[in-house]
């Protein structure tokens, strides 16, 4: 009976990876309903769903890969990856008002300025206090805390060991980890609630995979705004890493 499973999850292993997503966001919904009476919201609830199963399913697989190691769940790997999500995150554009674009004005590019140098230059004192002091690990690994694309870049621009990407994509990962499931919590607390502060939500915050799911657990409305400005977050961090950041830490650490 496995076998005959696995040969249909394998040939329709995308209708069975949506199945699977499906079944994961109404168990979410309901714990969430359940449980809390809705003050969490049951995309955070999913989202710390995927990351233990994923995090047990490399124990016992002893794969990387998380859930996708699992053969009935392979599906996944196309469903979560890069083509899809980007996909994803271009489609929500379209969801954009220009009128409440506007409105942001001079408060977003502010913010995009704000949350790449301060999250450049916190990823910079961590990598200091853990021993790096070279101008281009600095640079790789902060710009990672950015985001989990601009470290990569960055350090590939600038000819950094595979070891130092791996910690820049690490930082990255994280962020994106955090924003995912703290959004929810502290919306309320700072005033998260409409397309205005998503889009300077978006310029601070920066990871579009975070932004995208943290406001989704939000307000679904405000996803187009924050992925927005957080669009533009990972260009201008991929274009300042390796130019006038690699500069500033040349010139700090020599």
């Amino acid at each position: 009976m496995y076998d005959s499973l696995l040969h249909v999850t394998d040939k329709y292993n995308l209708v069975t990876a949506f199945a699977f997503i499906g079944v994961t966001m109404w168990f979410s919904y309901w714990l969430s309903g359940r449980f809390t009476k809705g003050r969490i919201h049951g995309s955070a609830i999913a989202i710390l769903l995927g990351l233990i199963m994923a995090y047990f399913s490399g124990v016992f697989t002893g794969g990387q890969k998380g859930l996708v190691d699992i053969p009935l769940l392979s599906g996944i790997g196309l469903l979560g990856g890069s083509m899809l999500r980007d996909f994803a995150i271009v489609a929500t554009g379209f969801g954009v008002n220009i009128e409440e674009l506007k409105r942001a004005g001079i408060s977003g590019v502010i913010a995009l300025a704000m949350g790449i140098f301060s999250s450049f230059f916190a990823g910079v004192a961590v990598a200091m206090a853990f021993g790096y002091t070279d101008a281009v690990s600095l640079t790789t690994i902060g710009a990672g805390a950015v985001t989990y694309i601009v470290g990569p870049v960055t350090g590939a621009a600038l000819g950094a060991s595979s070891e130092v990407m791996a910690l820049s994509i690490a930082a990255g990962l994280v962020k994106s980890i955090l924003v995912m499931i703290a959004t929810p919590f502290v919306a309320p607390m700072i005033g998260l609630n409409s397309p205005r502060t998503a889009v300077i939500f978006g310029g601070l915050m920066g990871t579009s995979s975070g932004v995208a799911a943290g406001l989704a657990a939000t307000d679904p409305k405000l996803v187009p705004y924050g992925c927005l400005t957080a669009a533009f977050y990972t260009a201008l961090g991929c274009l300042l890493g390796p130019s006038l950041l690699f500069i500033i830490m040349r010139a700090i650490a020599g």
